[in-house]
């Protein structure tokens, strides 16, 4: 179930967001990037439409997916 962000609160957000991040893998090449830097990323991507929240009900959590890109028409 896709859950609307901007009816969470932004520490509920924020919170989410902290929580799928360091899932997503450790490997980010030469440098690491700060988890501050992460979250804003994500956050920008949600305000954007390119990324929602999603809640599955079957094992209780949240995660971010990417949206599927929209086709655009001549």
């Amino acid at each position: 179930m896709i859950i609307p962000h901007d009816l969470l609160s932004p520490e509920a957000v924020r919170g989410v967001i902290e929580a799928v991040v360091p899932r997503e893998g450790t490997d980010y090449g030469a440098q690491d990037i700060p988890l501050a830097t992460k979250v804003f990323q994500v956050r920008q991507q949600l305000d954007a439409g390119t990324a929602v929240l999603v809640y599955d009900e079957d094992t209780e959590s949240c995660t971010i997916q990417p949206t599927p890109p929209r086709p655009e028409y001549p």
